[in-house]
């Protein structure tokens, strides 16, 4: 699980309590709360998950696909804050 820094998401956590992760393809909104809430110490309140698919790209007359993954978009309970341990 990694954290996605764009400019939307960099919006959506300055504005609420929301946190968005790359996380494994196989990783269900279960296992996702869990490692937030292990990891950072912080009581989630909900997990959407969006499966990215990869986009196709050429290369001369080649053409290749990246591999597709998944986000998920967590919302942290209200007074709660991401504390590093």
């Amino acid at each position: 699980m990694s954290a996605l820094i764009t400019e939307k998401t960099t919006v959506a956590r300055e504005t609420g309590s929301v946190m968005v992760f790359e996380v494994a393809r196989e990783a269900t909104k279960v296992d996702i709360r869990r490692a937030v809430e292990t990891l950072f110490g912080s009581k989630v309140a909900a997990v959407r998950t969006q499966l990215v698919h990869g986009k196709f790209k050429r290369q001369g007359r080649f053409e290749g696909q990246r591999p597709d993954w998944k986000k998920a978009w967590v919302r942290l309970k209200a007074g709660e804050k991401v504390r590093f341990k």
